[in-house]
């Protein structure tokens, strides 16, 4: 199983390499500011000062210019005042337009941002300390994963699209770039992330031809404010209908790497709990899981469109037009072959990669689960030794002693009768003498 899943995926592999070498722009330089017509050019400045006596809808407000031509003096800009108009205090840092004409001129300068430099950074270190402190090593990954995601957008998407190259060419070989550096740094070289890579493939794929189909019926043009503006400043021709199917491959890709990913640890973890699974009861509860996994999915993504097109949905259903005008409206309808087209890639992506997982999981060894080391009991406190003093012994009574100390009384002899005197002892009864020994005649 790791064999084909290597001759799956390594030709992907070489030929997603081989697509970066021949989109990339070798050798040609995009033309930018001065040079294709923009004359702004950013200058920093602080706010020194705001006075109201500009006009009824106007306020002037005075900025020291800290970088530029003019570095060190102040202006004086008008800027509109009321609702919807930025409001300025003392020590705003702020951005300005300067057109490059006349740098002493007040009229060369207009405020158009904030600087937020430090803002955004801070929120970053604050991500990345939570990302750690949870993740830890894996974390890390995750950070180094993403940094190489936004490489490849900076240094291989958009140099390849602004030289007119392909844009859903250049999207597909961008995407394939991003998954394969971000699944395998993150997740690591195992027969898991290879099944989600592969299982994200075919999503990728599908998204790709449908968004092409249903573009193409529906006469999707791609043509909205931003794709306009960008086409008139460049003033080549530019695939807008391709720029629009790249931009729904690379929004589906985040949450597809999210949907591939679960379903995969999903049918492990439950081959793991369980060798004794076929491959049809792996496939029946990792889809069950996918089940619920699907419809939040979904939901975050039509929310995540919806709220990049909030103002364009308020704007719109304040001209008075039907649900139905408003609906099929050019940039309202493209943003619902995002979210229809991209949906449906992430419904397909859970059978699709449930199979591709139960195939794999029961055609592996099933590592078994370490059991959880025993936690080492407290050791008894030290108990005070206590001295226990010895029990006095009784004495030994002495033996009985029977008789008269004084007479010598035994029992034996009859009763005992106390003598009259008290000093006096008992007289022993005589003893008969012992018979004398007689002679015989014939001895001395």
């Amino acid at each position: 199983m790791r064999t084909l899943l290597m001759w799956l995926l390594v030709p992907l592999a070489l030929a997603t390499i081989v697509g970066a070498a021949l989109l990339y722009p070798f050798g040609h330089e995009q033309k930018t500011g001065a040079a294709i017509g923009l004359h702004q050019k950013p200058v920093s400045a602080v706010v020194t000062g705001v006075q109201e006596n500009c006009g009824e809808k106007c306020i002037a407000v005075t900025v020291r210019m800290t970088d530029g031509d003019a570095n060190g003096q102040s202006i004086t800009i008008p800027s509109p005042h009321g609702p919807g108009a930025p409001h300025f205090q003392l020590g705003d840092e702020v951005v300005l337009s300067y057109s490059g004409s006349q740098p002493q001129a007040a009229e060369s300068y207009q405020i158009v941002d904030f600087q937020r430099g430090w803002s955004l950074v801070i929120l970053a270190v604050l991500f990345a300390a939570a990302v750690l402190l949870l993740g830890r090593w894996q974390g890390l990954a995750a950070l180094g994963a993403l940094l190489l995601s936004f490489a490849v957008l900076v240094l291989f998407v958009m140099p390849s699209i602004l030289a007119g190259e392909n844009p859903l060419l250049v999207a597909v070989v961008g995407a394939g770039l991003i998954m394969f550096v971000v699944l395998y740094l993150t997740h690591g070289i195992s027969a898991r992330t290879s099944t989600a890579v592969l299982g994200t493939l075919v999503s990728l794929a599908l998204i790709g031809v449908l968004g092409a189909l249903f573009s193409a019926v529906s006469s999707l043009t791609g043509l909205d404010e931003d794709t306009i503006n960008l086409v008139t400043v460049l003033g080549t021709d530019i695939d807008t209908r391709g720029l629009l199917l790249a931009g729904t491959l690379i929004g589906a890709l985040g949450v597809l790497d999210d949907v591939t990913v679960t379903q995969t640890s999903a049918v492990w973890e439950l081959r793991r709990a369980n060798d004794k699974l076929t491959w049809r009861e792996l496939f029946a509860a990792g889809s069950r899981i996918g089940r619920d996994h699907m419809s939040s999915v979904v939901n975050t993504l039509v929310m995540a469109y919806a709220g990049a097109a909030l103002p364009l949905l308020l704007a719109i259903s304040l001209a008075g037009r039907s649900l139905g005008e408003i609906l099929t409206a050019q940039q309202i309808a493209q943003e619902i072959v995002r979210t229809l087209v991209g949906s449906i890639g992430l419904v397909a992506a859970i059978p699709v990669t449930t199979a591709l997982a139960a195939l794999v999981a029961v055609r592996q060894e099933v590592a078994p689960v370490a059991a959880p080391e025993p936690e080492p009991e407290p050791e008894p406190e030290p108990r005070t030794k206590t001295v226990k003093r010895a029990k006095p012994q009784p004495k030994p009574r002495p033996a009985r002693i029977e008789g008269d100390l004084f007479i010598g009384y035994d029992p034996d002899k009859g009763p005992w009768e106390r003598p009259s005197e008290p000093g006096a002892r008992r007289a022993a009864p005589a003893r008969p003498a012992p018979p004398a020994r007689r002679r015989s005649s014939g001895s001395p």
